[in-house]
């Protein structure tokens, strides 16, 4: 039986972090009846907090719980009871790595921690990781990685193509129920986007999804990336990867393992679906993240 569940409040200032004196995080520790050595941050994406979508953030760190595996589920500044103001995802490195500080010191025998993150989150843990030799594996859920380019190839390929074939679609159409100037004007805005050249971020200036592709290639540790079949922000992300090189350099690292949910929506809002994800994350953990034998052993006695 695992024991309860610890409300945890802890201050985002720190020696190295002046951005964000005297403001306060809350976050909310699922413990394990026996000690564990590497544990899971789960990293909320906006607009949300630490509960998540159809309860999937406490459904998840329960059951990591209950698997022997602690969880720690956090709002970061400006979401939820933490204090500040509302922030973008990639700006959350102070928020993060204070959460890693109070999840460890919350649960001393943590040796290092998994962070795990869905959208916007999985992207803010991806630039992340590599500037914390505490962060052991990461657990990747649709990243986000949007721009005008990739979204509108994406809405071309994987939306109006779909309401091409689909029956619903003709058959309101038929009725007068579909505007249809309204669509075929957005399909050609949409298409030129599409076709439009983006300039590549100056040297000085780096966009979110280089610092992304950075920081995954910086990081050392095995990463565990969840595709949703049902969701464009998912097919966004492998647009945007497949027309770009390093990307699928990247994507091609036998670190990395990708899983892919094909009925799947984006928040992943079934029970069938959660639990499948609940169940990845340990078996992930288990297999792959790299534990201490050791400390591990009394763990598996008890």
């Amino acid at each position: 039986m695992t024991p309860p569940e610890i409300p945890l409040l802890f201050s985002c200032s720190g020696q190295k972090l002046t951005t964000c004196a005297g403001e306060r995080l809350f976050g909310i520790v699922s413990p394990t009846a026996a000690p564990a050595d590497v544990g899971v941050l789960v990293v909320v994406g906006g607009p949300q907090y630490r509960v998540g979508s159809h309860r999937q953030f406490t459904l998840l760190a329960r059951a990591l719980a209950a698997a022997g595996i602690p969880a720690f589920r956090f709002d970061h500044r400006g979401m939820g009871d933490s204090d500040g103001d509302m922030r973008s995802f990639d700006t959350i490195d102070d928020d993060i790595e204070r959460a890693v500080d109070a999840f460890m010191k919350a649960v001393p025998s943590l040796r290092g921690v998994v962070i795990w993150g869905l959208c916007d989150a999985a992207s803010a843990a991806m630039m992340y990781a590599h500037r914390d030799p505490r962060v052991r594996g990461l657990v990747l859920l649709n990243p986000w990685v949007r721009d005008t380019q990739s979204q509108a190839v994406t809405q071309i390929k994987h939306y109006y193509a779909r309401r091409l074939v689909d029956g619903a679609f003709w058959r309101k159409l038929l009725r007068g129920e579909v505007q249809l100037l309204n669509s075929v004007t957005g399909l050609m805005r949409t298409s030129r986007s599409a076709i439009a050249t983006t300039k590549p971020a100056a040297a000085t200036n780096a966009s979110f999804q280089d610092r992304m592709l950075a920081g995954w290639r910086a990081f050392a540790g095995p990463s565990l990336l969840v595709l949703s079949g049902n969701d464009l922000t998912a097919r966004e992300f492998v647009e945007y990867a497949q027309a770009r090189a390093p990307w699928q350099k990247a994507l091609a690292n036998p670190r990395i393992r990708r899983e892919d949910f094909a009925e799947a929506d984006h928040t992943f809002s079934t029970r069938a679906w959660r639990d499948r994800v609940a169940a990845l994350t340990i078996d992930w953990i288990r297999s792959t993240v790299t534990t201490d034998k050791t400390s591990a052993q009394p763990a598996a006695a008890h």
